[in-house]
């Protein structure tokens, strides 16, 4: 029988990946692994996977292939994730030398699909489309000692007609409030201050149970009186449930900081209907107007994608239009690319590469210009940052964020990670903030 130990991980995608790759980690090293952080070490390597994009898919294809042609003959080789569920047995037919492939919904059998694998010697497969089992939160294994992800929701029902995920990770599950409350206070007992919390739509948080009578903006509040924490954010947003009282609590929570992703995908109805939105752009508007009218200060992110199937230049130019209008702080900017398995795959991709590029390109130019606009207005002010760590890139600095999610560099000591600083901003470089702590 072979004997595990030390394991190898490498997260692709987003977040929740990051997170269910904590938990992972958690149950291995629960298990008596050792983590390390050569592949060629390991005994047991796990690939935590991403379908949102066609480029991540390959990165991953691309990197097993290459393990199949150099495996040590006593290596387990697993595949996790989003890539896990969407593509299933395909994954063994492809590279035959994976050994187990566990989905999203999955990962809280990992040790048993180990013990499977190491007794039978034959490829395991665990990928169900619903989120059924309550995962070990409390045993997540964190490099970060400030910040955490706190998962609340799983899934979505959204269903808009380019994405993955509901496939991917199913139907919408909320966690329950006790839980939630329970992980962060652990949270807050060990020491960290900012808080992440997590899901596909975190507006939706509740729906799925009336009987808990708590919805986002009730747990929000509950959050913010655990002593000790002192930022929460949250991603990922839906604007249709993005509510008023959302938007007040965002206005009145001490903890919460006053950045929200508020993605608009497109700036034409039409192209909004075919990707089932289910807003138009004067809903969304009018949510962005109230918002900034509730909490002036409030700051916003997005998400758009250019060269959808069948967008018209003039289509193009009001997404364009848009995103001059509302100024967002932040802004991921994709060119359309067709997901299989999704609706949007019906549809001839009929925008040619070049005129996607041009349009992305255009896009990113104008965003470029809005930053450093918003990068100028920092100048000569004092902003409020929580010290993240010591910047990789220049060890003489200090790395924070600013609770408007901008990144700040500064000089000061190890001890004051952890803290929350005031910052005296002098200048910039690229997207980020560099000045000195005001004494």
């Amino acid at each position: 029988m072979r004997q595990l130990k030390k394991f190898y991980v490498r997260t692709y995608g987003c977040q929740m990946n990051e997170l269910d790759s904590e938990i992972m980690i958690g149950q291995l090293e629960n298990r008596g692994l050792t983590r390390c952080n050569d592949e060629y070490d390991a005994d047991l390597l796990l690939f935590n996977t991403c379908s949102i994009r066609d480029l991540a898919e390959r990165k991953v294809m691309g990197k097993l292939g290459l393990l199949g042609r150099s495996k040590k003959g006593n290596v387990i080789i697993g595949v996790t994730g989003c890539m896990a569920n969407a593509k299933k047995d395909a994954i063994f037919q492809k590279l035959p030398h994976v050994d187990f492939v566990l989905g999203t919904n999955n990962i809280h059998d990992l040790n048993n699909v180990l013990d499977e694998v190491i007794s039978t010697g034959k490829q395991t497969i665990r990928t169900d489309d619903q989120f059924e089992v309550e995962l070990d939160y409390l045993g997540a294994k964190r490099d970060d000692k400030v910040k955490a992800y706190v998962s609340i929701i799983r899934g979505c029902d959204k269903f808009c007609t380019y994405c993955v995920v509901p496939y991917t990770r199913g139907q919408e599950v909320s966690r329950s409030p006790e839980n939630i409350l329970e992980e962060c206070r652990l949270l807050a007992s060990q020491g960290y201050k900012e808080l992440c919390l997590l899901g596909q739509n975190v507006n939706s948080y509740g729906k799925d149970k009336p009987e808990w009578n708590t919805l986002f903006h009730d747990l929000l509040y509950e959050i913010d009186k655990i002593p000790g924490i002192e930022r929460v954010r949250f991603m990922t947003s839906h604007p249709v449930d993005i509510t008023k009282e959302l938007m007040e609590a965002t206005r009145d929570l001490k903890t919460l900081c006053e950045f929200v992703h508020f993605p608009l995908q497109a700036g034409s109805n039409r192209i909004l209907k075919k990707m089932h939105r289910i807003y138009t752009v004067e809903d969304y508007l009018e949510k962005v107007r109230m918002f900034r009218e509730i909490l002036p200060t409030v700051t916003l992110g997005t998400d758009i994608i250019v060269g959808f199937p069948t967008e018209t230049d003039a289509e193009y130019e009001e997404t364009y239009r848009l995103l001059k209008e509302i100024e967002y702080s932040v802004a991921f900017l994709y060119a359309y690319s067709p997901r299989k398995g999704t609706p949007a795959m019906r549809w001839n991709d009929d925008i040619p590469e070049e005129i996607k590029q041009e349009r992305l390109q255009k896009l990113m130019d104008l965003q470029d210009g809005i930053y450093a606009k918003q990068r100028q207005s920092f100048l000569g002010n004092t902003v409020e940052v929580l010290v993240e760590r010591r910047c990789f890139k220049d060890d003489a600095l200090l790395k924070g964020r600013t609770r408007c999610w901008k990144n700040v560099l500064f000089p000061g000591n190890d001890d004051l990670i952890g803290s929350i600083q005031q910052i005296s901003i002098h200048s910039y470089t690229n997207q980020t903030l560099l000045g000195n702590i005001v004494n």
